[in-house]
């Protein structure tokens, strides 16, 4: 049994993914507004609120999906494969550039790889029996292990973390905390692992280090990752991962307080007061994560407990807003848009990741250069917008305002047909 959808947290969830698709599009990533990059290190930019805000929604949706809280089996069993899904989609986000095919290169590589996207995509996302998907996702899971540790010179280096997995696994442990604790326990959970972040991080040194640090490769989360990661982490060092196993466990408080506000929002309060309540909770959650940011700085990479406390409290915030607009005043001019988007993640989270990847991989001459290759996704921005805009952080934005356009309109139908996307 599930209870109806909340529209404000479908619109939430479409703002996220919205933005999440911006922001990992950009025509060049030389050129890009501030705003819409990582924090370099410490702080929190609006690019920094994209994953704990889809960590939150998911949390919140918790108790939308199971309000009757049966435990057993069968339920237990769809949480774990759901969760076994999300956790290979990511993974296979990191496999697709390194997939080798008898010997092919080129477009033929390309289409092969795509070839084996779609399948795996079907085998992770089709509507089959319980048993089927249990077994596909754990084979899956199976074969991606098997090819990370084998040797095989392809895929010696590929990169095991990532959002998606992080997303499946904190869906699993926040979905149990549902079903078998009570809101109490689930609160003092939250409020254990943050406290307990808090001191490992800046109590116990990285082996080698006389002091603690939270640098960006001595800290000791970094030093987890490399001793358990070891070679299957962030290309961009293959010193730490930003989504490494340390890392993680903060990850789940900020699912379990958005479970939490799940909960209210489905308890005996009239919804003004829900939406106070929760404008009360945001106020307090911000104002205690920048005191705490004085001795434990908020960082996305690291997820530090400030952190989950900052982005929660945002996230609560938000969704407080829109909750009131749409759900309590009824105000719903100008949601589609976000709508048509929120209620079809994942999908988009698959595919969006994918297709440029694709992109990069078919090259042909340059015409401006012909000694030179281009590659069709900076032929497109090169040849395509660049040349119409004088300043380069405008023109990297409107490429990928231009993949959001092409991506409404395909999800705008998918929407119209009624055609679903989950795992």
């Amino acid at each position: 049994m599930t209870k109806d959808r909340l529209i404000s947290l479908d619109v939430f969830r479409g703002l996220t993914i919205l933005l999440m698709t911006i922001v990992n599009n950009p025509g060049s990533w030389a050129t890009v507004y501030p705003p819409l990059l990582h924090s370099e290190w410490h702080g929190c930019t609006p690019t920094d609120l994209v994953f704990p805000f889809f960590i939150f929604i998911m949390g919140v949706a918790i108790s939308f999906a199971m309000p009757t809280k049966t435990y057993d089996s069968t339920t237990f069993n769809k949480i774990f494969t759901r969760s076994l899904r999300m956790v290979c989609l990511g993974i296979f986000f990191n496999f697709f550039g390194k997939i080798q095919l008898f010997g092919l290169e080129g477009i033929p590589l390309v289409i092969g790889r795509l070839l084996i996207t779609a399948a795996v995509g079907y085998a992770l996302m089709g509507n089959f029996n319980a048993k089927l998907k249990t077994y596909l996702a754990v084979s899956i899971l199976a074969i991606y292990l098997i090819l990370a540790y084998s040797g095989i010179e392809a895929y010696k280096i590929v990169r095991l973390p990532g959002v998606l997995q992080r997303i499946g696994i904190v869906y699993f442990i926040a979905s149990l905390l549902y079903l078998k604790t009570t809101q109490r326990t689930q609160l003092l959970v939250a409020i254990g692992i943050l406290l307990g972040y808090w001191t490992v991080m800046t109590l116990i040194p990285a082996p080698g280090f006389e002091i603690t640090n939270l640098e960006k490769e001595t800290n000791l989360a970094a030093w987890v990752d490399g001793v358990l990661l070891k070679g299957h982490m962030w290309e961009a060092t293959n010193t730490w991962d930003p989504e490494g196993i340390l890392s993680t466990i903060p990850a789940i408080a900020t699912g379990i307080i958005g479970l939490l506000i799940g909960q209210l929002l489905n308890g005996p309060l009239l919804k003004k007061d829900n939406a106070k309540k929760m404008a009360i909770i945001a106020i307090i959650l911000i104002s205690l994560a920048r005191l705490w940011n004085t001795i434990f700085p908020i960082n996305k990479a690291l997820w530090t407990s400030s952190y989950v406390l900052y982005t929660a409290g945002l996230a609560t915030l938000v969704l407080a807003i829109l909750y009131y607009c749409i759900d309590i005043a009824d105000y719903k001019k100008g949601i589609k848009l976000f709508l048509i988007w929120g209620v079809n993640p994942m999908i988009v989270f698959f595919l969006s990741e994918i297709i440029p990847q694709a992109m990069v991989m078919i090259s042909f001459p340059n015409p401006k250069i012909p000694t030179n290759q281009i590659n069709l996704l900076d032929y497109l921005y090169a040849f395509g917008v660049q040349p119409f805009f004088n300043n380069p952080m405008t023109s990297s934005l409107i490429f990928a305002l231009i993949y959001v356009g092409l991506w409404s309109l395909l999800l705008a139908y998918f929407y119209k047909k009624k055609m679903y996307f989950k795992v």
